[in-house]
């Protein structure tokens, strides 16, 4: 295996420890029911959309499907809230990347304002759009039940994104900063 090669799958090695971690993390945490609503997946998203878009669709994606393949709950709700989380990454990384552009950087206090506008959005959704459709409530009905859900699943968000966003984001340097490393050590083999 030449060094360029090395090289990659070093750094493939440790994307895939990381999306393995995530999805780990974020199963586990639901898993414990710490508090009504806990949902860490849109804190657990913020990290990965800060560096891609591919990421902050996947990551979404693949936790809310583990996570019900796990419980035993796939269904049509699946799919809404894995697409809904899925798009909200998305957008997400758009607004993180345009953010740096600007030279604005992206730590806690972006990824809480991006937790609760994430959360906010994902909650009008699934709840009240969702509910009116499907369950045949009215949209003032589903509204009114929506509201203390959401106000759970905002204190969700901001906790996490105040804690778990900001240390996934620290690991996720240190790995990078590994590679950077690696490629360094790697570069003056390739050139000789």
């Amino acid at each position: 295996m030449n060094d360029l090669a090395r090289r990659r799958a070093i750094a493939a090695a440790a994307r895939l420890s990381l999306w393995v971690m995530g999805l780990g993390a974020t199963t586990a945490l639901r898993g414990l029911r710490l508090f009504p609503n806990n949902d860490p997946i849109l804190a657990v998203t913020l990290p990965y959309a800060k560096r891609g878009r591919a990421a902050a669709v996947a990551f979404p994606v693949a936790a809310m499907i583990l996570f019900d393949l796990l419980s035993g709950r796939v269904g049509i709700w699946t799919a809404v809230t894995a697409g809904t989380y899925g798009l909200i990454g998305l957008g997400v990384a758009v607004v993180f990347a345009a953010r740096r552009q600007r030279g604005r950087p992206v730590g806690t206090g972006a990824y809480i304002v991006s937790g609760v506008v994430g959360v906010l959005v994902f909650d009008v959704i699934t709840g009240p759009i969702l509910s009116s459709l499907v369950f045949r409530m009215s949209l003032v009905e589903a509204c009114v039940g929506q509201v203390p859900f959401t106000l759970k699943h905002l204190a969700s968000v901001t906790a996490y994104a105040c804690i778990v966003s900001p240390a996934l984001d620290w690991l996720m340097r240190q790995i990078e900063r590994a590679e950077v490393a690696v490629a360094r050590r790697l570069a003056p083999r390739a050139a000789g």
